[in-house]
Order: C-alpha cells, then structure tokens, then sequence
C-alpha cells in the first residue's frame, strides 16, 4: 500500500523508537512509529472501537481499566465512554508519544483531561507484575508490533500477570497483528492465552491503514466469553464502527483463519 505523504511534521528519535507524524493526501495527520503506522485522522476510530468496546461490553460491569500503551490516547478516550468506568489508568513507556499526541492528535488525546483517567509513564510489564490481585477488570494492551520494547507484551509471564490482576470476571485484550500476515503470531498468542484464561480467542475488525487492512484482536477472560453480550449497552454507545452486530460479527471468524487453528 502506498500513501502520499504532503508534509513530514514531526521526526525524532526517543529513548525507545523512532517517532514521526505526516501529513498525508488520503489519511490527514499520520503517527508512525519505527516506520510502522499506528494511527491516522481518517480510520483510527476502526481500530480503537474494536480494542475497547467488545471487551467492555463483554465485561458484566467494567469499573477499572488497565491501557498498556495507546498513548495516542485513542484506546483512553473510547474507554471513557463506558458509564461504568471508574477508573482508567493508562502506562505508556514514551512520554514523547503521549506529547506527539497532544500535540497532533487532540480528538484523540482530549480524554487525558477527565478526572478518570490517570496517565502513568512507565514500563507497562512492570506495573502489571506489581499490580495488586484482582486490580483491574480489564487489560487492554495497546501495543506497536512484537519487536523492541513491545516484545515482552507477547510473552505468556506477561499474561500470567495480567490474569492475577485482574478480577473474577476479568478480560484481557491485546492487539495481535494481522490474520492473513501473522497467522503464526495469533496461534502462539492463543496458545498462551488458552493455556493461562478459562475462555480465550480471537476477534477480527477492519483497519484500513494497517497491513492487509484486516486485523485482529486476541482476547483471555475469567468470566464468560466474549460473544455473550448485552446488545443493548453496546448500541448505546456513542461510536462510528462498533455496535451491537459488528460486536457479533467480529467473533464469528471466516473459515480461512479456522483452518489451520
């Protein structure tokens, strides 16, 4: 895929990554971080809805949220939509995306002001391990891909942690890359997910600027799983892509991603 690029607004290199934000002809503002895209003006809400929304509703009463990453702000502010939602706290390991963001990106970073939420820069794998028990009833691991400091949030120590912090009818769930690209790194965090959660899986959601434009999203759960929804509290939200039917559709996977497992 290509995409014309009218403007290189922001390029730096930060303690963890490279970092740059263009203007471009078909997307407006773009983040890009080590050369990967992670989000843009036009379909940011594809994949932030997606990450948030089916876990929260899934979830009988979401009262404290875990972001690991997203400092975009993207994931917080979709979070912050849910009436229930007490709490937010969101660990993000480069301060200067969470700048970038303010900076470029103020649909998406403007939650940082609500009195819920509570930005934290630090290690996200740390402070999921010294986390108390029970803490949270959602983790949503906002990520870049597996590579750098991201990699530790693909590993099964990550998720055994996440599963203690979390409460009874916690969830936990991350982005895990393409299924059409990454099939094997989707089957490796299942694996793990399977190995650790009484009810895990895999859900799909289209994000046009990412590679294949098909994405997925890997899920654990100590309480039920994710299909068994209440319609209603998902139409009620204020979204753009999600509702209560794509909630349904994203967990009915296509036959070519069930072949091989």
């Amino acid at each position: 895929m290509g995409l014309r690029v009218t403007e290189v607004l922001w390029q730096e290199k930060t303690p963890y990554q490279e970092l740059a934000v263009y203007r471009t002809a078909q997307y407006g503002l773009m983040l890009v971080l080590d050369q990967a895209v992670q989000t843009t003006d036009a379909d940011e809400f594809f994949y932030h809805e997606m990450l948030v929304h089916v876990p929260l509703v899934a979830h009988p009463d979401p009262r404290r949220v875990l972001i690991i990453g997203g400092g975009d702000g993207g994931t917080l502010r979709e979070a912050l939509k849910h009436p229930s939602v007490e709490r937010v706290d969101m660990v993000e390991i480069d301060l200067r995306v969470v700048e970038a963001g303010r900076r470029f990106f103020p649909a998406l970073s403007a939650s940082f002001a609500d009195p819920r939420a509570n930005l934290l820069i630090a290690d996200g794998i740390r402070h999921v391990a010294e986390a108390p028990p029970g803490e949270y009833d959602c983790i949503l691991v906002d990520s870049t891909d597996p590579v750098g400091p991201a990699v530790g949030l693909f590993a099964a120590d990550f998720y055994r942690n996440c599963h203690r912090a979390l409460g009874e009818q916690g969830i936990l769930t991350v982005q895990s890359e393409s299924p059409l690209a990454n099939r094997d790194l989707i089957r490796e965090v299942g694996g793990r997910l399977a190995g650790i959660f009484p009810s895990s899986g895999v859900y799909l959601g289209p994000v046009p600027t990412y590679p294949t434009g098909l994405w997925s999203y890997s899920y654990g759960s100590k309480g039920a799983d994710i299909s068994r929804f209440d319609p209603e509290r998902a139409d009620r939200l204020s979204t753009r892509y999600y509702n209560a039917a794509v909630h349904t559709g994203a967990c009915r996977l296509p036959p070519f991603l069930l072949e091989n497992g």
